[in-house]
């Protein structure tokens, strides 16, 4: 099986003025999510990859996207293997598990299961 992107997320140190603009660039709406302060991206397109914005936890925000792994662990375990370093272990969430990891340049990426 491959490992296609399953998610993108926005985390903007103002979550409000994040949506307010997304939402008048592209006509994108964001319907509230479990996570208090957090919102799905809905793109008004069949079939585009799901994402949210929510708060950044610290600094000045990024953009992540995560890619489908079959095992979270498994996967931030290799990423350490190959010189990355694992910034969010494996996490339940109910429906999904994720992780994010720092490749060898820094850059953030996340890994996650469904199921």
């Amino acid at each position: 099986m491959g490992n296609p992107v399953a998610h993108v997320e926005i985390r903007a140190k103002d979550a409000d003025a994040a949506r307010e603009f997304y939402g008048k660039l592209f006509s994108w709406t964001f319907p509230d999510a479990p996570e208090p302060g957090y919102t799905y991206i809905v793109t008004g397109v069949e079939g585009a990859i799901p994402g949210g914005i929510g708060r950044a936890q610290a600094g000045n925000g990024h953009v992540t996207f995560f890619v489908d792994v079959d095992d979270v662990a498994a996967a931030l375990a290799k990423g350490q293997s190959l010189g990355g370093a694992t910034v969010l272990p494996a996490t339940e969430v109910p429906g999904i598990t994720f992780g994010l990891f720092a490749d060898p340049e820094g850059h953030i990426l996340g890994v996650s299961h469904n199921g």
